[in-house]
């Protein structure tokens, strides 16, 4: 990656009083200015995990060394997000007796990020938290817009509450130090924006995938800045997802199926999402809402990103259809889902033919087997 800084982007969330800024730039962990514009308390601690805490936690607690900084490190793992070690954070803030106007940081990815964001919502009834994302996916995707949760282990994320960060500080020189399949997998949710909302931005990725692979800064900055607004924009319409807002899901009912029916193991969240795509437009192309080469072209992109395109072994069509029902865009007993009109143009929906979408599953599930 280039060494070079260029200038900070700065996107506001519009939400009202409940309004924040998303930075975007290089070596942004070492700007102490940023972080404290946004803290308004001696006591800070900074939640992150084992393998992001070598590598930055230190920097964090430099960077704020005139404060009363403490630190927790949770085990790395989406298996790991779930009420037990959210209360590992509470307990810690409850033992260093830290009051309502104290301030989380969350330092890591999109797990970090949810389960800080969720142990903020919950302490005295909520306290300030700022999202320090160091993953591709949680800089575009989990730490904006406030939805925070925990799994259980019949559904994603069925456990949470809706929080808003007081900022989102995405530092991309953190992603030299990302594994290589984090990386892909986070792209998955860069295609997503294309896919939902921005078709010039799909075919803008169509020709720079690779470049987003080899960690190009400007790339990456282009990528995660419009990743970022089209995220802002579709948030400040719809905070609580009543409507625009589960556009946002392309995909992601297929993906947390997967993601649940592994134990939320093997699979990182953006693989899921990846395949879960693709099944959204397959079942789509069933009903005559976008074509064939739609089709391809969407699996070329993730083809590209070596993203994985078929279920993984062990999860069939009937067991699929049983861990979708567990999904909270079912409303009534229907199961709404996120489909494609069109490259860049989604909509959320009850209208689809269930017979195709056990079509869609049974091919992905024959798919598997002949793999």
């Amino acid at each position: 990656m280039q060494s070079s800084e260029p200038e900070v982007k700065k996107i506001i969330v519009k939400l009202g009083k409940r309004s924040y800024p998303i930075f975007i730039g290089n070596n942004l962990l070492n700007n102490a200015g940023l972080f404290k514009n946004y803290i308004n308390s001696k006591q800070v601690m900074v939640v992150t995990n084992e393998t992001i805490a070598p590598l930055y936690l230190d920097r964090i607690i430099h960077c704020l060394s005139d404060l009363v900084v403490e630190s927790i490190i949770l085990p790395d793992g989406e298996e790991y997000k779930t009420l037990e070690i959210m209360n590992t954070i509470i307990t810690k803030l409850l033992q260093q007796r830290f009051s309502r106007n104290s301030c989380l940081i969350a330092l890591g990815g999109g797990v970090v990020g949810d389960i800080t964001g969720f142990a903020a919502a919950c302490y005295q009834r909520g306290i300030d938290y700022i999202q320090v994302p160091t993953t591709v996916l949680a800089q575009v995707d989990s730490s904006v817009g406030g939805k925070t949760a925990v799994n259980h282990i019949l559904g994603k994320n069925m456990i949470g509450a809706f929080h808003q960060p007081r900022a989102v500080i995405a530092d991309i020189s953190v992603l030299a130090t990302l594994d290589n399949r984090e990386l892909r997998a986070g792209l998955a949710e860069v295609i997503k924006y294309g896919l939902i909302h921005d078709k010039k931005f799909f075919t803008w990725l169509e020709q720079n995938i690779v470049r987003l692979l080899n960690r190009e800064y400007d790339a990456l900055c282009f990528a995660i800045d419009c990743s970022c607004r089209n995220k802002a924009e579709i948030v400040a319409k719809d905070e609580k997802e009543s409507g625009i807002r589960a556009l946002l899901n392309l995909g992601h009912t297929f993906g947390h199926a997967i993601e649940t029916g592994l134990c939320y193991r093997d699979w990182l969240h953006g693989e899921a999402v990846a395949t879960g795509m693709l099944m959204s437009a397959d079942l789509s192309c069933r009903h005559g809402w976008i074509t064939d080469d739609d089709i391809a072209r969407i699996r070329k992109i993730l083809n590209t990103a070596e993203l994985p395109v078929k279920l993984p072994q062990g999860l069939n069509s009937e067991r699929m259809l049983e861990l979708m029902s567990v999904d909270k865009k079912t409303r009534n007993g229907i199961l709404n889902l996120v489909l494609l009109k069109g490259i860049g143009n989604a909509i959320v929906t009850d209208q689809y033919d269930s017979e195709k979408l056990l079509e869609t599953l049974m091919h992905f599930s024959a798919v598997q087997e002949v793999a």
